[in-house]
């Protein structure tokens, strides 16, 4: 009782902390018991906490005895399963190295324990009162499609895509990817590509050096080896929106430094489709819708992809993070 009342005294803040791939964004609410009075949003170039990030936050702590500290989970060792069954969980994930939360009673999302007190570790300075689940985030942004009709969801970060399947509000299928780790495997792919040609060219044992280039019998194999779209800013939240005329080339340059990012993404949603479809574990079903959670400003050729690949109707709505973040700590404060 003297808590509530206190909070009727006091402005609550809220301080949302989103890691990206080179930096990192503090997004911070001034609130009064039913209005947001002040917001504000900094970008540090550091993805740990530094001296600046630290000043920058320090005044809020003196505003309010009412000061919460949120960060969106970044762990690897990460997901989400249909249940909320102990015993089925231990054919999803290793539930004995991670700790989980269910959700609305149906299923829970997880992350390791490891990686939990390594985030709590680097933000020993100022204490951390919430760590949130990106599927918690996908879900809660969208709320209203879960309940709906059987269909994809994702939500786009930096350098990571959390990957959902929901049939009215029951989760089918859910996976963290990571991007970097797909360019590694992209990478490792190219590597062989190389070295198999390397070997072709010198076939049976053959000495190239040793070959004359005069020599009319001697064959060389030719080895043969997207201009980004505006995104669109005026699109309605859930409307579709049109669809790109270009044409999307089918062969990838080995030689470059890597595929683009969106296809990235697009080849890492297309086979964690397929890991659902195929994979007994889940219960399958086809799936033709996607609803994207952008939060990085994505181009026009992932919807494009998704598409005319894919055969699948996209819808994409944006998303800003720390306000999302924020959302779910306020919801999470009330609840104290």
């Amino acid at each position: 009782m003297i808590g509530k009342f206190l909070e009727t005294l006091y402005t609550k803040v809220f301080i949302n902390i989103i890691v990206e791939n080179l930096q990192t964004v503090v997004y911070v609410e001034v609130c009064s018991k039913k209005d947001v009075l002040q917001s504000t949003h900094k970008v540090f170039e550091t993805t740990t906490i530094n001296s600046k990030m630290y000043e920058f936050v320090r005044p809020f702590f003196k505003e309010t005895p009412f000061c919460y500290i949120s960060v969106l989970d970044k762990s690897s060792n990460q997901g989400a399963v249909p249940t909320c069954s102990i015993n089925e969980m231990e054919k999803f994930c290793d539930i004995n190295a991670s700790e989980h939360i269910c959700y609305s009673d149906k299923w829970a999302f997880y992350t390791s324990e490891y990686d939990l007190e390594a985030i709590k570790h680097e933000y020993r300075s100022i204490g951390l009162d919430f760590i949130f689940s990106p599927f918690a985030i996908m879900a809660n942004f969208f709320k209203d499609k879960i309940e709906n009709t059987p269909a994809m969801f994702v939500l786009i970060e930096d350098n990571y895509l959390s990957f959902s399947i929901f049939d009215n509000s029951k989760l089918l299928y859910g996976e963290y990817l990571n991007m970097q780790h797909h360019k590694d495997d992209e990478d490792m792919l190219i590597d062989s590509l190389l070295e198999n040609e390397d070997v072709s060219l010198g076939i049976k044992g053959i000495d190239i050096e040793d070959m004359s280039l005069d020599d009319d019998s001697t064959d060389f194999d030719d080895f043969t080896n997207i201009e980004d779209l505006d995104s669109a800013d005026d699109m309605d939240e859930f409307s579709e929106m049109h669809e790109v005329q270009e044409t999307v080339e089918s062969d990838v340059d080995i030689s470059s430094e890597g595929f683009n990012e969106d296809y990235q993404r697009f080849s890492l949603i297309q086979s964690a489709l397929n890991t659902f479809y195929k994979d007994p574990k889940y219960e399958s079903q086809f799936i033709e819708t996607i609803y994207i959670a952008d939060g990085i400003g994505t181009s026009a050729e992932l919807k494009s992809y998704l598409e005319e690949e894919m055969f699948l109707n996209v819808y994409v709505r944006k998303i800003d993070l720390g306000v999302a973040v924020c959302e779910m700590a306020k919801a999470e404060a009330n609840e104290i």
